[in-house]
């Protein structure tokens, strides 16, 4: 079996991929809607027995053209080139993105990036793909271009979930903010799931007897601040359960940064420099600033109880949620 690749462009794009079926995106969340793409792509690589592979483009491109405005990635690049391999796919293609690309003609980047750079023998998007300078490629462009230089060409429609919205990485991002973890993963077809090095810390939570893992996250996570039920990954795979904090620590501290500090069960050990995962099931409470440190460390007994309950009966979602926050 061909490991799987991370790619920075298209320049390093190796012989072996080439005539692949790619889908093309930025796919940040990899949530349902990607995944009808994703999986379309997969169905094809393997009618045609031909490499499966993803091209994106770092930054997001929303990062280059608003530079002011932060963006809420719901996966940074690392976490979508995990979430792209538990998928199935041979390799990710991570295009750097900024502005001389971004003035590429719709024409260039098919001669250029398709097929010169991936020698592509089928592209899928989404219905509503544009690329190019100005957005001047259009589905219709990418179709007939494909007719007249030898690639194939397969547009997805739009992905729904149950109740007929139009499942989308801003209605998820709106969701985390406000802590609905639950609601978020069955947009996602998995459970929210961030990753970082664990930190030295001040030890706060040893000496209250929940020693934890602290996890900076980037400034602009927008995830709303309190406590969750989780389950935490290790860099060899092991998991455990647990619960965690994201937040300021009011009770603790004044004006701290956000930090994700996660309790797990069971656990005795040393994490640090450690580059661990979290994955969220459920949102226990809000943060708060308690009346002192006994208060708090019985409302930390109460989480405990309860986080370990949520979890004793939770399912996988779907294949891909097994893969990322179970034991398949």
């Amino acid at each position: 079996m061909v490991a799987f690749s991370r790619i920075s462009g298209i320049e390093s794009f190796p012989p072996h991929l080439r005539k692949g079926v790619v889908a093309i995106g930025n796919f940040d969340g990899v949530h349902r809607g990607h995944q009808a793409v994703l999986s379309r792509t997969l169905e094809l690589a393997e009618a045609n027995q031909a490499p499966a592979v993803v091209l994106t483009f770092e930054p997001h491109p929303r990062q280059v053209f608003r530079p002011d405005i932060p963006l809420y990635r719901l996966t940074p690049a690392p976490m979508k080139a995990r979430l792209i391999e538990a998928l199935g796919f041979q390799a990710v293609v991570e295009q750097p993105f900024d502005r001389d690309f971004s003035q590429l003609p719709a024409e260039r980047f098919i001669t250029d990036v398709l097929l010169s750079g991936l020698d592509v023998s089928h592209v899928v998007t989404g219905f509503d793909f544009h690329f190019g300078r100005d957005r001047g490629g259009t589905p219709e462009t990418l179709q007939e271009a494909g007719k007249r230089l030898g690639f194939g060409v397969c547009l997805v429609e739009a992905f729904s979930d149950e109740s007929g919205e139009i499942v989308s990485s801003s209605r998820i991002r709106a969701l985390l903010t406000q802590g609905r973890v639950a609601e978020a993963a069955g947009l996602l077809g998995y459970r929210y799931t961030v990753e970082a090095t664990v930190r030295d810390g001040a030890k706060l939570g040893r000496m209250l007897g929940f020693p934890t893992a602290n996890m900076a996250l980037p400034e602009e996570t927008a995830l709303a601040h309190g406590i969750y039920a989780v389950r935490f990954r290790r860099a060899d795979g092991s998991l455990y359960d647990g619960v965690a904090s994201f937040g300021r620590r009011p009770t603790v501290t004044e004006d701290g940064a956000a930090l994700l500090e996660t309790f797990l069960f069971d656990f005795d050990g040393d994490l640090y420099s450690e580059t661990c995962a979290v994955s969220f099931f459920g949102f226990l409470r809000g943060e708060e600033k308690f009346d002192g440190v006994d208060a708090l460390i019985e409302q930390m007994k109460r989480d405990e109880a309860e986080a370990r309950a949520l979890l004793s009966g939770v399912r996988p979602l779907s294949a891909l949620d097994g893969r990322m926050s179970f034991s398949e």
